[in-house]
């Protein structure tokens, strides 16, 4: 007795020092003394992959810790974690459910039998693990007694092993996370998601596949919602520094005497309110990328901190000393005339010849009109799904105004004005009285002054025709049906306004 309280001791002290993996082979060395202790291992369950894998081995090598691994109730080990009762097995080569994943667990020639106890590792009433061992056979051994001290042993290090437990299963489903949110951030910024097939659009598309391989500082220019940080987003999902921060600054919106703080950080105390110590965008980047949106905005003096961290990549944070390096690439947009400004000396010329090593215009809607429609559906399915509405369609008068207008907004603008159409569409189809004010205009609308009223039912009942027997492709009778007439008037209808079924097979 007084032996074992000695062994417990020993025990206990190696648990409470040190770090906590080395403590755990610690513990399994002080079990090979006092219990004659041939190989033993600590495992623990790891709840998100349902794998049982061992954390600390005595007389195992490497190779054989890396196969010992179990599913709940998958041989001794995974039935006392799945129960939670430890097990007895007097003669391992007589027990068919051991399954020596090991490789190790078996006498050798000339050598004694092998005895295995498994008792669980407990926290409060949930197995967090098990804690093994075998001994030489012995027929006049007690074997309940050794297992009784396992099970203290393994009560002692729950604790610890809990600890571990939670703090690995956190770090791994946090990894797991990253990965995920990498890869889908890498899918909807893929070039193929930049929308558009005009030859303006295409320009785009070669210039940020030339790019986005490189360090190169781009510059993007372009009016306000044209897709410029759609297209930074582009750029560093397909760079080498994709699996990096990517940092997005609106230089805009930050308030002059607090931009500086911003994109470099500053110390504690540099200034009030300055009560910690706090990185700034560009220590948040490092390895990585940072997007300074609206950088035509900044102000001289951060101007002048902003070019040299584009020369030397270095910087001191506000109020401090200390020579920050860092390897960051830029990528800057702006919706202002840089050169006017360099005139005015409103933006320095040393800076914007830094910036605008790579530039890449971004063309306003006006000037890809071809990429309108393709725009339209693209926001139309995501949209509809979004919104779980059954919209498949854009009908002809509604097209023809999208086409017509200028989108002084952009394909910002569109995609608002989608998003509006599909939130008041109860059908499948958006027509033009779904669209937004802007858009409709006495001529687009069919409701120009000097127009009669029945030329404007006779407009409204074909387009009504002709969006039936799109939605039925063609089928005169189910395009009857779905407008409540019958199928004479529908014909007579078709014939009057020259409208051919066959066109909408």
């Amino acid at each position: 007795m007084k032996e074992a309280l000695s062994f417990l001791h020993l025990i206990a002290t190696a648990l409470n020092s040190g770090d906590l993996r080395p403590s755990l082979y610690r513990v399994l060395e002080i079990l090979s003394s006092a219990m004659g202790m041939h190989r033993g291992a600590i495992t623990i369950m790891n709840p998100l992959r349902q794998e049982i894998r061992i954390e600390a081995a005595h007389g195992l090598s490497a190779e054989a810790i890396q196969r010992g691994r179990y599913k709940p109730g998958e041989g001794i080990t995974g039935r006392v974690i799945q129960s939670g009762r430890p097990i007895i097995v007097p003669q391992v080569s007589k027990e068919p459910l051991f399954l020596n994943r090991t490789g190790e667990h078996q006498a050798a020639a000339g050598e004694r039998e092998l005895s295995f106890i498994c008792v669980p590792v407990m926290k409060g009433q949930q197995v967090v693990g098990a804690l093994s061992m075998d001994k030489p056979y012995d027929p006049a051994r007690d074997l309940d007694e050794s297992m009784q001290f396992l099970t203290v042993v393994a009560a002692m290090v729950a604790q610890r092993v809990a600890h571990l437990e939670a703090l690995q299963w956190e770090k791994e489903a946090h990894s797991a996370e990253n990965r995920r949110l990498r890869e889908e951030l890498a899918r909807k910024y893929s070039i193929t998601n930049l929308v558009g097939n005009s030859n303006k659009m295409r320009e785009v598309f070669q210039m940020i596949s030339q790019v986005c391989r490189s360090n190169a500082t781009v510059l993007i220019r372009g009016e306000s919602g044209t897709g410029k940080e759609l297209c930074a987003s582009a750029i560093h999902y397909n760079s080498p520094r994709s699996k990096e921060p990517f940092v997005k600054v609106n230089c805009a919106a930050l308030p002059a005497n607090l931009i500086e703080s911003e994109l470099f950080g500053h110390e504690k105390g540099a200034f009030t309110g300055a009560i910690r110590q706090k990185p700034g965008k560009f220590e948040m980047a490092n390895k990585g990328t940072i997007f300074l949106d609206e950088i035509g905005s900044i102000g001289l003096d951060v101007q002048a901190s902003l070019l040299r961290v584009l020369q030397e990549k270095e910087f001191e944070r506000v109020g401090g000393y200390k020579t920050l390096k860092v390897d960051v690439r830029i990528i800057a947009a702006t919706n202002r005339n840089l050169e006017e400004a360099v005139e005015k000396n409103e933006f320095r010329e040393d800076l914007y010849y830094r910036l605008n090593v790579f530039p890449i215009y971004m063309p306003p809607l006006r000037e890809r009109k071809t990429d309108v429609l393709l725009l339209a559906e693209y926001f139309l399915e995501r949209y509809a799904k979004e919104n779980g509405k059954d919209v498949r369609r854009i009908s002809t008068p509604a097209i023809d105004m999208l086409m017509q207008y200028h989108w002084p907004g952009n394909v910002r603008e569109l995609e608002n004005c989608v998003e509006r159409a599909i939130l008041l569409c109860d059908g499948g189809v958006i027509h033009s009285y779904h669209l937004p004010p802007t858009l409709q205009t006495g001529k687009e609308t069919d409701t120009a002054p000097g127009r009669s009223l029945e030329d404007a039912v006779s407009a409204l009942e074909r387009e009504m025709i002709i969006d039936a027997l799109k939605t039925t492709r063609g089928n005169v009778g189910k395009a009857a049906a779905l407008l409540s007439t019958t199928v004479r008037k529908m014909g007579y209808k078709m014939d009057r306004y020259g409208v051919d079924y066959k066109d909408y097979r």
